[in-house]
């Protein structure tokens, strides 16, 4: 496979409510997260819902991170997406860290092609997958 990126989908949870539900918090800690991970900022977005949670995304020039917060349940959930260079994986142990989730799983997706695959080999219907 030619490798392009890495993805992290990671589970959080245990994570105090009041750290969870503070959008400026959250817009802080996931800077500081990127400058761990050695990724470069292009723009942040972070939205405050009512009554409670904070979604934040960051488009990164390594691609992006996106972070959704259920304070109620001292949970998030984040998604990191890194290209090329950077270290993703630092970047989440930040998030972690910062955030104060007591539990974390993760999970790591090699993202990329295989190269002997001619054009006609990749147009094929996708498949789904469900957890039950």
């Amino acid at each position: 496979m030619k490798k392009v990126g890495t993805h992290l989908v990671v589970d959080a949870w245990e994570a105090p409510e009041d750290l969870l539900n503070d959008p400026e918090g959250i817009r802080s800690a996931l800077i500081e997260a990127i400058t761990a991970g050695g990724a470069t900022l292009i723009d942040i977005c972070v939205h405050q819902f009512s009554p409670h949670g904070v979604t934040a995304t960051a488009t990164l020039a390594e691609s992006h991170i996106a972070l959704h917060t259920w304070p109620e349940y001292g949970y998030f959930a984040a998604d990191l997406f890194f290209c090329g260079c950077g270290q993703p994986e630092e970047a989440m142990k930040f998030l972690q860290k910062a955030l104060q989730a007591e539990r974390v799983r993760w999970r790591e997706i090699p993202r990329g092609f295989d190269e002997s695959l001619n054009s006609s080999e990749l147009e094929v219907e996708p498949l789904y997958h469900s957890l039950v």
